[in-house]
């Protein structure tokens, strides 16, 4: 990868939570995440809790709930197979709204998991929005994750914009030839586009590695990363998931 490569879901600002190592990020919001999926689905109280706990977050990184809000349009797929749940899982029935007859167990189910999937995206979204992409992958690296799959995570980010964008001018160069698709006579088409993009994307791949071996690359990329995150860093980063793990003890508890 080159220099920077900022993403959309990227907000800038000046922040504690910003100035954070990403190594240290991604260990708080993964030990958060699984510290919300030990929870009970009944305590609901401590579902709130932790909203609350991510709310203040987004509070110290100046992320705006607006923000937040619309890209967890990516749960909606998540969501509507819980909505479905009460109708598919079998157990006690129970009415609601005077005429509809749903499962118990499938409403607990539901709520499980439209509840943690929601707070997990919540706080993926705010890692993304305080946590430069290129910063996320130099966190990989510290936390010794395997090299091959940080690789191909870089690629995926460096290039995936790449094949996007070629994708959309293929697009237009449609457009401007009269082509609209307009039913299944056209999949076609739409086939044999998606054939050459395969075959652009191919040839660039092969182009980007033969550049990489002429500058030396044997298989792995250097660490270019060697700093390390203070003790206080630490327990700023630590303070989300310690509050959550009480917040969950408390609930098994009662």
């Amino acid at each position: 990868m080159g220099a920077g490569h900022a993403h959309r879901l990227y907000r800038h600002a000046e922040s504690p939570v910003h100035r954070l190592p990403p190594h240290c990020k991604l260990t708080a919001v993964f030990c958060f995440v699984l510290v919300v999926v030990c929870t009970p689905r009944t305590a609901l109280w401590a579902f709130a809790a932790y909203a609350l706990l991510l709310a203040a977050v987004a509070a110290a990184a100046r992320v705006p709930a607006g923000f937040v809000l619309r890209r967890l349009v990516i749960e909606v797929p998540f969501v509507a197979f819980a909505f479905l749940m009460p109708f598919v899982v079998p157990g006690e029935q129970i009415r609601l709204l005077g005429f509809l007859d749903v499962s118990v167990p499938g409403l607990w189910d539901a709520w499980n998991v439209l509840a943690k999937g929601t707070l997990g995206v919540t706080a993926s979204v705010l890692l993304a929005a305080t946590t430069e992409l290129r910063a996320l992958l130099l966190g990989l690296e510290r936390l010794k994750l395997p090299p091959l799959i940080v690789q191909i995570a870089s690629f995926m980010i460096r290039y995936g914009d790449v094949v996007t964008d070629e994708m959309r001018r293929m697009s237009v160069a449609r457009r401007s030839r009269g082509f609209e698709a307009r039913g299944p006579r056209h999949w076609g088409v739409l086939a044999k586009s998606a054939g050459a993009l395969f075959i652009r994307s191919y040839e660039r791949g092969e182009r980007v590695h033969l550049a990489m071996l002429s500058r030396g690359y044997a298989g792995t990329m250097p660490v270019i990363d060697q700093a390390t995150a203070s003790r206080a860093q630490w327990t700023a980063a630590a303070a989300l998931p310690s509050a959550a793990l009480a917040v969950c003890l408390l609930g098994w508890a009662l």
